[in-house]
C-alpha cells in the first residue's frame, strides 16, 4: 500500500544531512554567574555571602570546536583580604604641623611676658623713686589698662566678652584679691629695691600651700611639703642679708603674696565654666579693681599730694617723667594681658614655671640697671628661694 507524505518545505532541507554550521556568538561574559555558582559549590566556607568577592583572574576563556563548550578557569577571594595597591602618597602629618605651631605661639606668649614684666618693674621703679605715690600709681596702672580695652571694644580690634550679673558677681571677689596684691606690691617697691620684693614674692608657693591646707583643708604630698624648705629659707636668708632693708617694703610683698593666692582660688572657684577668654577675663578684672581702688587711693593720698608730687617731680626729671608714667602704666597691663592669655594655652604648671624664671629675669635686669649692690650671701639666698619654687612646680 502506497501512502504519501507531505511534509513541509520548511521542515526538512537538503542541507539537514550536513552539520549544522552556525555563526559561534562573541562570548558574552559577566563574573555574577561564577561568583554565585562559587558560592553554591563551596557551602561550607566560613566566608560569608555577604562580603564582596574580587575576581583576580581569568583564563582560558574559550568555545571548543568539538563540544562547543566553555571551559573557564576562575580564581577569586574576598574583597577584604585583596592587597593594597602599591601607591605611595604622602600626606602632611596635620597633627605635628599643629603641635609645632602651637610651641612656637606659647614661646612667643613667654618671651612677651618676660620682656613686657622686665620693662613694666623698670619704669615703675623710676616712677616710684621720683613721684613717691604707690597708690595713685596703683590707680593709674589700672585706668590705662581699661582704657586701652574699651578702645579695642569699641573699634572692633577685639571682640566683647557676652557678661552678665552672675559673671560680676563671682568676678567680685577676685578683684577685691587682686586690687589688695597690686597695690601691696607696688608700696613695696616704693620702699625697697625691685630685686628684694621679687625675692619675697617668690615665696608665693609658700603661701598657697599653707592657705590650702588650713583654710582650705586640702593635703598635699610630703615632696610638696619639703620644697617649702628652701622657699621659706632662702626668703629668710635674703631678708637678713638685705642692705636697704624696710619693714613696710618686707610687709608690703607679703601681703601681695597672701592676696594673690587668695585671687588664684576665688579664680579657680568662681570662673569654671564661663565662656570669656584670658584677655576679655583680665580686662573686666582690671575694670572692677579700678572702681574698687580709686575711692581708696584718693582717701588714703589725696588729690592735693598728688598735685604738689607731680609738679616736684616734673621739675626734676623734666617731660620724661610723664612718658615714664604712661609707660609703666602701659606696661603693666600688657603683661598681665599676656599672661592671661598664655594661660589660656598652657597647664597650671607650665605657667608656675614661668612665672619663676619670670622673677629670674627681672632680679637679674633689676640689679644690673639699677645697680643694686647684693651681697653673696643675698644671692645666696636668693637663689635657694627661687630653687624652691622651681621644686614646688616640679
Amino acid at each position: 500500500m502506497l501512502s504519501s507524505i507531505k511534509l513541509s518545505p520548511s521542515s526538512f532541507t537538503s542541507t539537514g544531512f550536513l552539520p549544522n554550521r552556525r555563526a559561534i556568538p562573541t562570548p558574552q561574559f559577566s563574573p555574577l554567574p561564577i561568583i554565585k555558582s562559587l558560592h553554591s559549590a563551596f557551602p561550607t566556607q566560613s566566608s560569608s555571602s555577604q562580603k564582596p568577592l574580587h575576581v583576580a583572574s581569568i583564563d582560558n576563556l574559550a568555545i571548543s570546536k568539538n563540544t562547543q563548550q566553555r571551559k573557564t578557569e576562575c580564581q577569586a577571594y574576598e574583597a577584604d583580604r585583596s592587597r593594597p595597591l602599591d601607591i605611595k602618597i604622602e600626606l602632611p602629618d596635620e597633627d605635628a604641623r599643629l603641635e609645632a605651631a602651637k610651641r612656637i605661639k606659647i614661646g612667643i606668649y613667654f618671651a612677651a611676658w618676660w620682656a613686657l614684666n622686665v620693662v613694666f618693674n623698670i619704669y615703675n621703679k623710676k616712677v616710684l623713686n621720683a613721684f613717691p605715690f604707690p597708690w595713685l600709681t596703683s590707680t593709674l596702672s589700672l585706668a590705662a589698662g581699661s582704657l586701652l580695652m574699651l578702645i579695642s571694644w569699641a573699634t572692633r580690634v577685639a571682640d566683647a566678652p557676652k557678661t552678665d550679673f552672675e559673671f560680676w558677681k563671682t568676678l567680685f571677689p577676685v578683684a577685691v584679691a587682686h586690687t589688695i596684691g597690686h597695690v601691696a606690691a607696688t608700696v613695696s617697691m616704693s620702699k625697697v629695691a625691685v630685686s628684694f620684693t621679687h625675692i619675697i614674692k617668690s615665696g608665693e608657693p609658700a603661701f598657697s600651700v599653707l592657705v590650702s591646707r588650713f583654710l582650705l583643708g586640702d593635703s598635699f604630698p610630703m615632696p610638696v611639703y619639703l620644697s617649702l624648705v628652701p622657699i621659706i629659707g632662702g626668703c629668710a636668708l635674703s631678708a637678713l642679708t638685705e642692705l636697704n632693708f624696710n619693714m613696710t617694703g618686707f610687709m608690703g610683698a607679703m601681703i601681695s603674696n597672701l592676696a594673690f593666692v587668695f585671687r588664684n582660688i576665688f579664680s579657680k572657684k568662681g570662673m569654671n565654666g564661663k565662656s570669656v577668654s584670658g584677655m576679655n577675663y583680665y580686662a573686666c578684672l582690671s575694670m572692677l579693681s579700678l572702681l574698687i581702688l580709686t575711692p581708696f587711693a584718693i582717701a588714703v593720698e589725696g588729690h592735693q599730694l598728688w598735685a604738689v608730687g607731680w609738679q616736684k617731680a616734673v621739675s626734676q626729671i623734666g617731660p620724661n617723667f610723664v612718658w615714664w608714667v604712661v609707660a609703666q602704666s602701659v606696661f603693666y597691663h600688657l603683661y598681665n594681658q599676656v599672661s592671661y592669655m598664655s594661660l589660656d594655652q598652657i597647664s597650671p604648671l607650665t605657667f608656675s614655671i614661668g612665672n619663676t624664671m619670670k622673677r629670674i629675669s627681672v632680679i637679674v635686669s633689676s640689679i644690673i640697671i639699677f645697680h643694686t649692690p647684693v651681697q653673696p650671701i643675698n644671692a645666696l639666698g636668693a637663689a635657694i628661694a627661687i630653687l624652691g619654687t622651681f621644686l614646688y612646680s616640679q
